[in-house]
C-alpha cells in the first residue's frame, strides 16, 4: 500500500476521547501549531502599518520584502481557528506578540520587528498585529474550542534602544568581559574607581545592586532623546538594568551578558529586573490565561533567575485555575546529545526545553544518511533530564522551525537529485516520526502545506495568506502545483491530511502520548528504526516501525509474547505475531507503520 493511500485508512481505533475540560490535559497530551501571526492570516488590513505614518522604513510595512511585516494579525489567527484544529493541532503556540520596534538595522540593512523578538512594550500587542481585545477574543475563542493557547516571551533581551558612545549605531560592538572590564573600574582595569561597594553580579541581592550605579565600566551607553521612554514598562528605559558589554560571541561568559546583534542584553541578575519581569509576564497570564510559555533565548539567562521566575509562573497559573501550565526553554542546538538540553532542566530548574536534539536526529536519518541509531542516542539521553523520562515526555519535538528552516528544504539540500516523489516520502516519514515517538509533536505553520523554503530564518518565513514575496512565490512546493502566491488553507495536500490522521491516532491513544519507549530495533546505516510504547494503564503494546532506507524492507521485529494480534493503525501490519515474541514487517522505501497490539 502507497504511504498517500495509507493515511487515508479508516481509524476505528482512534476514538478515544480527551478529558472534556481542556485545562485538565496534561502537556503530554497536546499537539501543538506553532505561528508567527505577521505571516498566517491578514482579517484586518486597517492595522497592516500599525497605526504608523510614513514609508516602509517607519511604518515596517512592505508585503512584497520578506524582512518586513506582511499584514497577519490575531484577528485573521481567530479567523482560521477552524483550520488549524481541522489539522489535529490542540495548542497554539504563538509568535511573540508583544509590541515591536518596528524597523531597527544599519542604514542599507534595515528589517521590521514581524517576528516579534525586538521589543519595546511587553505589556501590550503589537499594533501591527491587532490589540489587547484581539488577544482576548483570540485566546477566548480557542478555549471554546478545547485548544491551548503557548505564547512566546522574551525575557534576555529588548529591542535595539542602548546605543554605545564608542561604537557607531547599528554596527558591531566587541564583547568586552568582566576581567578586562570590571564593573569597579570606568572602561577598563586602568580606570578611576566606580560603583564602590559593589561586589559582583553573583552576590545578587537588592543591596548589592544598589552600588551598582554607574554603567561605564565597559562601554559608555547612552539612549537617543526619541527613545528615552519608548519602552514599558518604565523601568526598562534605565541602562543600569542592563549589561553593556557589547557584542555575544555566544561563548563563555557573553553568552548570557553579551548582545543579540545589538539586541539590549537584560541584567537578569539584578533582583529588580527578577521581579519585574515576573510582574510582567505574570500579569499575561492573569489577563489573558494562556496555556504556557515558550521560552526564547532561554540559555542566555543566568540560571539563578530562572529559579525564581519560574515558580513565580507556575503558582501564578494555579491561582488562575490553570493547573497543568507548560513552561519550555529554547536551548538552540545542533547536535543529537541530549546532555546538552538536559543541564537546563537540572541547573536551570527549566520544567522543559524544545527538543532540537529530537530534530537533529532525524534531519541525519530522514534528510541524510546516518543510521536509524541516533535515535538510540537521543532515547537514552533521556535519563539526564531532572525527573527523566518524565520530562522527556514533556518535550516539545519538532522537524522544522522558523529560525532553522523547514524539513523539506534539508530533504532537498541533501538530495539534489531526489524526484518530488522522494523528497515528499521523506517529509511524510518525518511526520510519522514526530507525531508518534515521545515528546509533544509541534508543527511549524505551512510545512502541512508543503513548503519549501529557500534556507533559515528569514527564507523560512512564508504567508500562508496570498504572499507578494518573489522569493517565496518562486518556491516549488510539495504534494501540490500551487504555490505561495495564493492562500495555503486548502486541506487536501498528502501532508495535511497525514498529520490531521496522526494526530487523531495520538490524541486516540494514550501509549502515543504517555506510554514509555522500548526501541526493539536500530541499524547502524539506513533502515529499519522499531519502537514499542505502551499504554500507562493497561500496559497494550503498540510497535511503531519507520524505514529510512530507500529499498523496501522485510524483517522480523520482537514484540511482548503477549502481543499476538494487531490492528492497523497507519500503514500495513501483520495481522497477526509470526511466532511469540516476533512480528514481521514489511516497509516501503521511506515507509512507516503503526500497529497496535490487541489486548485479552
Amino acid at each position: 500500500m502507497s504511504i498517500t493511500a495509507a493515511i487515508l485508512l479508516a481509524l476505528s481505533g482512534a476514538a478515544a476521547v480527551p478529558p472534556a475540560d481542556y485545562r485538565a490535559r496534561a502537556p503530554q497530551d497536546e499537539v501543538i501549531y506553532f505561528v508567527l501571526p505577521d505571516r498566517f492570516e491578514n482579517a484586518d488590513p486597517s492595522n497592516d502599518r500599525g497605526g504608523i505614518a510614513g514609508d516602509r522604513l517607519k511604518t515596517g510595512y512592505d508585503p512584497t520584502a520578506k524582512g518586513f511585516y506582511h499584514g497577519g494579525d490575531l484577528k485573521g489567527l481567530t479567523k482560521r481557528l477552524d483550520y488549524i484544529q481541522h489539522l489535529g493541532a490542540t495548542a497554539i503556540w504563538l509568535g511573540p506578540i508583544f509590541k515591536n520596534k518596528a524597523v531597527q538595522g544599519s542604514p542599507g540593512h534595515e528589517s521590521a520587528g514581524y517576528h516579534g523578538y525586538w521589543i519595546t512594550d511587553f505589556t501590550q500587542v503589537d499594533p501591527h498585529l491587532g490589540t489587547n481585545a484581539d488577544m482576548t477574543a483570540f485566546v477566548d475563542a480557542a478555549h471554546k474550542r478545547g485548544m491551548k493557547v503557548y505564547m512566546d516571551i522574551i525575557i534576555n533581551h529588548t529591542a535595539d534602544v542602548i546605543q554605545y558612545r564608542e561604537c557607531a549605531v547599528g554596527l558591531p560592538c566587541p564583547y568586552r568581559d568582566r576581567a578586562t572590564y570590571p564593573y569597579q573600574r570606568k572602561g577598563g582595569v586602568g580606570g578611576k574607581a566606580i560603583n564602590p561597594g559593589f561586589v559582583g553580579d553573583g552576590v545578587q541581592t537588592a543591596a548589592n545592586f544598589a552600588k551598582l550605579t554607574d554603567t561605564t565600566y565597559a562601554y559608555t551607553p547612552y539612549v537617543p532623546a526619541a527613545e528615552r521612554n519608548v519602552k514599558v514598562p518604565a523601568w526598562l528605559n534605565d541602562p543600569i538594568y542592563y549589561h553593556n558589554r557589547g557584542d555575544t560571541t555566544f561563548m563563555n561568559e557573553s553568552s548570557t551578558m553579551g548582545d543579540f546583534s545589538g539586541l539590549d542584553d537584560v541584567m537578569t541578575e539584578n533582583p529588580r529586573v527578577v521581579s519585574g519581569m515576573i510582574d510582567i509576564f505574570g500579569s499575561w497570564i492573569d489577563r489573558f490565561k494562556v496555556d504556557g510559555f515558550r521560552i526564547d533565548t532561554a540559555r542566555h539567562v543566568n540560571p539563578e533567575f530562572w529559579a525564581q521566575f519560574v515558580p513565580a509562573m507556575l503558582t501564578r497559573a494555579q491561582a488562575n485555575g490553570i493547573p497543568n501550565f507548560h513552561i519550555f526553554g529554547e536551548v538552540s542546538d545542533h547536535e543529537v546529545r541530549p546532555a546538552v538540553l538536559a543541564q537546563h532542566t537540572i541547573v536551570d530548574k527549566l520544567p522543559a526545553v524544545l527538543d532540537f536534539a529530537f530534530r537533529q536526529a532525524v534531519v541525519e536519518t530522514v534528510a541524510g544518511t546516518r543510521g536509524t541509531d541516533a535515535f538510540e542516542a537521543l532515547f537514552d539521553g533521556d535519563v539526564l533530564y531532572a525527573k527523566g523520562a518524565d520530562t522527556a515526555a514533556i518535550l516539545p519535538t519538532f522537524t522544522g522551525n522558523h529560525d532553522d528552516g523547514r524539513f523539506a528544504t534539508y530533504v532537498r539540500k541533501a538530495f539534489p537529485q531526489a524526484s518530488d516523489d522522494e523528497v515528499l516520502k521523506r517529509v511524510l516519514l518525518s511526520n510519522a516520526m514526530l507525531l508518534t515517538l515521545r515528546g509533544v509533536p509541534t508543527i511549524y505553520s505551512g510545512d502541512e502545506q508543503g513548503f519549501v523554503g529557500d534556507g533559515n530564518d528569514q527564507d523560512a518565513r512564508e504567508d500562508m495568506f496570498a504572499s507578494k514575496v518573489a522569493i517565496y512565490n518562486d518556491n516549488r512546493l510539495l504534494g501540490t502545483t500551487k504555490t505561495t502566491a495564493t492562500e495555503s488553507f486548502g486541506e487536501t495536500n498528502p501532508l495535511f491530511r497525514e498529520i490531521a490522521v496522526l494526530a487523531k491516532v495520538r490524541v486516540g491513544h494514550p501509549a502515543l502520548t504517555r506510554g514509555r519507549t522500548v526501541i526493539r530495533s536500530r541499524s547502524e546505516t539506513p533502515g529499519l528504526l522499531a519502537v514499542s510504547r505502551f499504554d500507562p494503564t493497561t500496559g497494550a503494546e503498540t510497535l511503531l516501525a519507520f524505514n529510512t532506507s530507500d529499498k523496501p524492507i522485510t524483517q522480523a521485529v520482537q514484540v511482548e509474547t503477549g502481543s499476538t494480534r494487531f490492528t492497523t493503525l497507519a500503514g500495513t501490519c501483520a495481522p497477526r505475531a509470526a511466532a511469540p515474541g516476533s512480528v514481521t514487517l514489511t516497509l516501503p522505501a521511506f515507509g512507516y507503520a503503526v500497529c497496535a497490539a490487541e489486548t485479552r
